[in-house]
């Protein structure tokens, strides 16, 4: 099953390209911030927000405590982890 994963974005990487480190419950990945730029096309702001992340891609911006609460919901699911051994192994 591919789902999206609640991210915290926690910098840009490279503002030409769109691209910032996502992190999931510790896991640092690459991910394209390009649906979720600013109108004002200011990357950096992104930094700090949560994010929808699904095969490498910010789908949306969230809010913390929907983060928080998704995040819970899929550790007791079991799916969470198999969501972060699939990022490891495809980084």
């Amino acid at each position: 099953m591919c789902l999206g994963i609640p991210g915290q974005i926690v910098s840009i990487t490279d503002e030409a390209l769109q691209t910032g480190v996502v992190q999931v419950s510790g896991v640092k990945r690459e991910a394209n911030l390009s649906c979720v730029v600013p109108a004002d096309g200011d990357l950096e702001s992104l930094v700090g927000s949560w994010a929808l992340v699904h095969v490498g891609f910010a789908m949306s911006i969230i809010d913390e405590e929907e983060a928080q609460r998704t995040l819970q919901i899929l550790a007791e699911i079991g799916e969470l982890q198999e969501e972060l051994d699939a990022m490891q192994h495809s980084a």
